[in-house]
This record gives C-alpha cells, structure tokens and sequence, in this order.
C-alpha cells in the first residue's frame, strides 16, 4: 500500500493541543481519557483546542459511547467546526438495530463533520459488535474514516487482540473501498514497524506520548516527538 501513514494524538486541553501542533501531529483528537478510552472532554474545551491549533491540523472529538441520548448530549461539540466525530458502541450488545442506531445518528450530524466508525478489538469486554461486522458495515454505508481500538486499557495492546495478519486483512478491506483507518489501542513504540506496512492513515496514540507512559498523565513533547519521528 502507498498511503502515508500520519500521527494522531489524543489531547485533553488546548494546552496539550499546542504541544501536539508543534511537534507536527497529523490529526488532534480531543477527549477526557480519566473517564473512558473515548469519553467526551467539555466543550468549551473542544473549542479551546480548535482555537489554540488554528489551521495547523485538523481537530477530531471523542464524544464517548453511543446511546439514545447521544446526539443531545453532543449538542455543543457539533456546532464546533470539526472534522470528525466519534462514538464507541461499548455496552450496545449485538442486537440487529445497531446499524440503523448508527445511521441515524450520522444523518443528523452537521456537514462537513465526518462520524468515525468505532471498532474495539476487545469487542466481548466492550460487550459490542465485533471488528469484521462494522467493517462490513463502514464499507456498506460508505463511511469515509474508520477506528481499530481497545476498550480495556489494561496494557494490552491492539495486536494482542487483533493478530495482525487479521488486522491487515481487515485493513485493506477498508482501504479498498477507500475508508480512512486510524489503529489506535494502547499501542507500542516498537510496533510502528509492524504497523507501518498495513497503509493506516493514522497511528493513534495518547498514553504512549503522555510523562511516564500513563493516560491520564500530562503530555510529553519528547514522546510525541519520538513518535512523529517514528510514524514518517
């Protein structure tokens, strides 16, 4: 595959957020880690962030797990300018409406806003559909950005879920019908070199680029560096 794989990192604050541009990250994901791998962070903070990166890179949000109330509660981040959103499907179980939950949702979301399809690799413990189910359905529908991540942040990686001879297949699948795809999942410095060749779009990480390797941490310009430096 040809596709230049870029760096996305997870922030918390607008503060982060220019610590992350000045290093060159690709994409900038706004999201609250002390509360959930894709809790939503305030929204007066997702604006802080937008205004702080300017047009130095585009700017994503995490708005958490979907529920029926979702699009309510997101009410504020989707006036915001972004160019992705993204909910997780933990705890939604497999029953068959989940796809047409989906759609719905991404109906009323505002152009030129894209809605990232979630997949969690540990899909029994996020009690959700499965990775290759919502990559059927991301290329289906037509989505245009896509994401392999872990619900459980136990130090497990993406790979420790997702062998990768099955992410890749997984992958091209998607690049084929031209999806975006983001690996994020608690992953590892020493893995860019596994993940490199799949042709993802981004590397996304947030513990991996905070002080001392924790989530919840502050980030760490020398670790985001490094992992820019390692993603070219």
């Amino acid at each position: 595959m040809s596709t230049t794989t870029g760096l996305l990192v997870s922030v918390r604050s607008a503060e982060e957020a220019v610590v992350a541009a000045a290093a060159g990250v690709d994409l900038i994901d706004v999201k609250e880690p002390s509360r959930g791998p894709l809790a939503a962070a305030h929204h007066e903070a997702v604006a802080a962030v937008l205004a702080a990166v300017g047009k130095a890179a585009p700017v994503s949000a995490a708005l958490g797990e979907w529920a029926p109330a979702a699009l309510t509660e997101a009410h504020w981040h989707l006036k915001l300018p972004l160019a992705f959103v993204k909910w997780g499907l933990a705890g939604y179980g497999n029953p068959p409406s989940w796809g047409e939950d989906l759609l719905d949702t991404r109906r009323q979301v505002p152009a030129p806003t894209e809605v990232v399809c979630v997949a969690y690799a540990d899909w029994q413990a996020a009690d959700c559909p499965p990775p290759a189910e919502l990559v059927k359905f991301a290329k289906r529908y037509r989505y245009r950005a896509f994401l392999f991540d872990t619900f459980s942040k136990d130090g497990k990686t993406l790979l420790d879920h997702l062998p990768l001879p099955e992410l890749t297949e997984l992958v091209t699948a998607l690049k084929r019908s031209s999806v975006r795809v983001a690996l994020g999942g608690s992953l590892r410095l020493e893995q860019v070199k596994q993940l490199k060749p799949l042709g993802a779009d981004w590397l996304a990480v947030r513990g991996a680029v905070c002080v001392g390797g924790g989530r919840d941490a502050a980030l760490d310009p020398v670790r985001v560096k490094k992992w820019k430096e390692a993603v070219k």
